[in-house]
């Protein structure tokens, strides 16, 4: 099993910064989901920036969430 998200911020050009138990950081660039089903309520900079670590993954307040293995294996590390 990957690592799971234990912190996240919402920074600028729709990209998380995240902190996973093992105590890497990574940068997860969340562009592409942008025009996906669901998460196109993330187009809204204001709601994105409600992401929140919640049991192991980012969530925001309408259900999205995102894989935490998605976000450990295609996030940038050593930012």
């Amino acid at each position: 099993m990957n690592p799971r998200v234990k912190s996240v911020s919402a920074i600028d050009d729709y990209k998380l910064k995240i902190q996973f138990n093992n105590d890497e950081e990574g940068i997860y660039d969340c562009s592409h989901l942008l025009h996906f089903g669901v998460f196109k309520e993330l187009n809204d900079t204001v709601y994105f920036k409600q992401a929140k670590a919640w049991d192991g993954t980012v969530v925001w307040p309408h259900n999205q969430d995102i894989c935490p293995d998605t976000l450990y294996l295609d996030s940038v590390k050593n930012v």
